[in-house]
């Protein structure tokens, strides 16, 4: 298919390409900086980047302009919409950037919408000839050439003597000028020429419009600077940026000291395609809320279709009557609330500079975007420091504004080409670590790992690390952000010379206490859950172990051995190992659990009342009334069962005689079960009344109930063992 669209372009590309529509006139391109200002700078250099970990940069050029001067720089489509959206531009010797302009392009959608071809912009081989259907072509290349009509163009696949389909063929059906059909497949050698000079004029302008759309990507940025003299300029924005990493490397020197010298790189890229050339570079690791917009495209808005109206037929209407001056009055009278302006925040500083309207940070007249950050430490490496942003002058801004992210301002400057990578060094220095054993219950591989303690000045982004001892590579891993004063595990191998073993988990549940008030009983229990775990050390060399054990919800640490430290979910516990030894570490949690029970609402009240009676003789003796006057509406409830049985009986037998008298009518036989069916009737009457009298002594029993339960009120301690081992 695409062998067959290159002959379709090569057979229409013989039209004359600058030929342009009548409805869609050639866009003309915008002047260039240097022909409307003699005097432009062609060229801004960046002399400050910060990058973020949330894929944006910031970028601040500066220069020398002198009296009233452009300033051109170039972007990406997609760099502009980011500018556009936060382009600053500072003039220090009281100049005025009085305009930013750029060239416009319409979307070639829009641009192909004006050409009734109808085609779009990926129109295949198919959806052209489609096109031009009905239409005057001359064909050649096909045997003799021919001039005719287009009637369709069809695919299908040709299929050998092996019975093997080829991939689609396409086939153009022409009506000769002498009526004649005519089939010709779409080859190399196959040309295609429109005869109608404006459908060669429309196709034209469809190529030309499909062309420049590729040079669309490039946008033309110009700042008109007016002042006086020689002034320094500064213009800064975001833009998009690949991500900066961090990579650590943690070396263990020959003879252990209890340090590690911890060295920190950060890997950054240059994509934006301008060399950043003695540039101050910054490094912040936080990710700032950013988002695009299509700002550099014009925007069409849809406007709905009014249908063209119709002669309507006149049809009989009622009208309302005029307003008179009681309703005028009325309705003046009548009050109606505004709608709510909305709320702007607006921030002063001591001075009465206005820095914030509605949340957003105004700089301050005069300062420049980003100014310079914080010095380096760390044997001359660039240094994290914590600090609002330089946008607004010092005091404006507490640190606070900044405390979510940390920032490794590089003190020296830094040369990166474009489309080219570097490692700049952010950290070196020696920090406190420890070699340790990580073993975790929800994780049983025993990991060689290293407790390693903050104690720089800066936080410790994301990234890998790699381990070095003796010389040698030991291992890597990741790491989360340490911040300063925090101590930190980090695993890098598994260690196959330590053995952890959990034994059974024992679980003692002890009832502690039983309330009751107003018909709701609270048993408090506690509940206690040891661990044993067995530790082996098969290495030459003694071992600490970290066993981290997970914690139980609501539960409390209730062992003699206390954890290194503690986090949301696990305790840490650090066992020493001699070589060829075991060590057990008991791990004890105590939780108190409370279950309440509503016995107004229980359906085996009695039961239950029963076994909580057998806790002890004082809690019998409360419970005692209760429970006998449970047990007397239990036995009227059986009474009732048993009432309402019988009479399902007597009720069946009457049933039954009832039919036996209908079938033996008339029968001396027939007397028998009119005495039965009588028996049976005098038997049901007085079941009824029976169970009648017992509904009221139920009710009775019931209310007895209900009047002990509401008085019902204590507190028991108790020391019960309700469960054991698991």
């Amino acid at each position: 298919m695409h062998r067959v669209f290159r002959a379709v372009l090569i057979a229409f590309v013989a039209v004359p390409l600058a030929a342009q529509s009548p409805n869609h006139p050639a866009v003309k391109p915008a002047p260039t900086a240097a022909s409307a200002t003699p005097g432009a700078i062609s060229d801004l250099p960046v002399r400050k980047v910060v990058l973020y970990k949330n894929g944006v940069g910031y970028f601040e050029h500066a220069g020398q302009v002198n009296g009233d001067q452009s300033v051109a720089i170039d972007f990406t489509s997609s760099q502009l919409n980011d500018v556009l959206q936060s382009l600053t531009a500072l003039d220090s010797g009281g100049g005025k950037v009085s305009s930013v302009s750029y060239n416009s392009t319409t979307p070639v959608e829009q641009q192909l919408e004006s050409l009734a071809l109808g085609l779009k912009d990926d129109a295949d081989t198919s959806t052209i000839y489609t096109a031009l259907r009905g239409q005057r072509v001359e064909v050649a290349g096909a045997g003799a050439t021919f001039t005719g009509r287009l009637v369709n163009i069809e695919s299908h696949g040709v299929t050998d003597k092996n019975g093997n389909t080829s991939a689609d063929h396409y086939y153009l059906i022409v009506k000769t000028d002498e009526g004649a059909l005519r089939t010709a497949e779409l080859t190399d050698a196959l040309s295609v020429h429109m005869l109608d000079p404006s459908l060669e004029k429309q196709f034209a302008s469809y190529l030309e419009i499909i062309g420049s759309a590729q040079n669309q990507q490039g946008r033309h940025l110009t700042l008109e600077d007016h002042g006086q003299g020689q002034r320094q300029l500064q213009v800064s924005y975001i833009s998009e940026v690949p991500v900066w990493k961090s990579t650590y490397r943690i070396v263990f020197p020959a003879n252990p000291n209890g340090n590690a010298t911890v060295q920190g790189w950060a890997v950054v890229d240059n994509t934006v395609g301008v060399d950043w050339t003695n540039v101050q570079l910054s490094l912040v690791a936080g990710a700032p809320q950013s988002f695009i917009q299509p700002l550099s495209e014009p925007i069409y808005i849809r406007r709905p279709e009014i249908p063209i109206a119709t002669e309507a037929q006149t049809t009989p209407q009622t009208h309302e009557a005029a307003e008179t001056t009681l309703d005028r009055q009325e309705l003046s009278s009548k009050q109606y609330a505004a709608p709510e302006a909305a709320s702007e925040s607006v921030t002063v500083d001591a001075a009465g500079r206005n820095m914030s309207v509605g949340g957003l940070m105004a700089p301050h007249p005069g300062a420049a975007a980003f100014g310079s950050g914080g010095g380096g430490s760390g044997s001359g490496y660039g240094g994290g420091v914590y600090r609002a942003s330089d946008a607004i002058q010092q005091g404006d801004v507490s640190t606070n504004a900044f405390d979510d992210f940390f920032e490794y301002a590089l003190a020296q400057p830094v040369t990166i080409h474009k489309n080219e990578s570097a490692m700049v060094p952010i950290l070196q220095q020696d920090l406190p670590a420890t070699h340790v054993t990580l073993w975790s219950d929800t994780d049983t591989t025993p990991l060689r790992a290293i407790w390693l303690e903050n104690k720089s000045k800066l936080t410790l982004d994301s990234g890998s690390f790699s381990i070095f001892e003796n010389g040698e590579f030991a291992g890597e891993g990741l790491l989360d952000p340490i911040h300063p004063g925090e101590k930190r595990l980090l695993s890098y191998a598994v260690d196959q010379a330590v053995k952890v073993h959990r034994g059974v988990v024992n679980q003692t549940q002890t009832l502690r206490h039983i309330a009751i008030a107003k018909g709701v009983l609270v048993e408090t229990t506690s509940e206690v859950t040891e661990n044993t775990y067995a530790v082996t050390n098969a290495a030459d060399e003694a071992r600490a172990v970290v066993v981290e054990h997970a914690r139980q919800s609501g539960a409390d640490l209730d062992s003699d051995v206390k954890p290194e430290e503690t986090t949301a979910t696990s305790y840490r516990f650090r066992v020493a190992v001699e070589p060829h030894q075991s060590v057990d570490l008991h791990v004890k949690e105590k939780a108190n659990l409370s279950q309440t029970i509503d016995i107004r609402q229980s359906q085996f009240r009695d039961e239950y009342l029963v076994n909580v009676s057998k806790y002890s003789p004082a809690l019998e003796e409360k419970l005692r009334p209760l429970i006998d006057a449970e047990s007397t509406l239990s036995g009227i409830n059986g009474k009732i069962q048993e009432s309402q049985g019988k009479q399902k009986t007597l009720a069946d037998d009457e049933a039954r005689d009832r039919d036996n008298l209908t079938a033996l009518k008339g029968n001396d036989a027939a007397k028998r079960f009119v005495d039965e069916l009588n028996q049976s009737e005098d038997a049901l009457q007085t079941a009824r009344k029976d169970e009648a009298d017992l509904e009221m002594q139920r009710n009775a029993a019931d209310a007895q109930v209900e009047d002990i339960i509401a008085k019902l009120q204590f507190e028991t301690d108790l020391d019960i063992v309700t469960s054991g081992a698991r």
